[in-house]
């Protein structure tokens, strides 16, 4: 057995893991918003939370205001489970000495 536990692939990415950031604190976010905070294209962003939602960890509404499109992306029960197990597992990285 490993000393480590294997980091979350679908968080490991910097901008997944950002996007999932940005939603623990606001629990729903537009892509608008997402784009601006993450400094990522449009394209990129949409393709890391089609990952994102195909893996569970978030949730895409589509709708219209003022005859434009909007996006919104909210995080799931799940994301937020991921996301904290995450968390702890990188503090294992920081504090092994924690582990003996």
């Amino acid at each position: 057995m490993t000393r480590f536990k294997e980091l979350d692939p679908i968080l490991h990415s910097q901008l997944r893991l950002a996007i999932v950031s940005l939603l623990v604190g606001t629990e729903i976010a537009e892509f608008t918003y997402l784009r601006e905070q993450t400094g990522a294209t449009a394209g990129n962003l949409s393709i890391q939370i089609t990952k994102l939602k195909e893996s569970g960890y978030i949730e895409v509404t589509k709708k219209f205001r003022n005859n434009y499109p909007q996006t919104l992306c909210s995080i799931t029960t799940f994301g937020k489970e991921k996301f904290a197990d995450y968390v702890n597992t990188l503090k294992d990285y920081l504090r092994p000495e924690e582990k003996d």
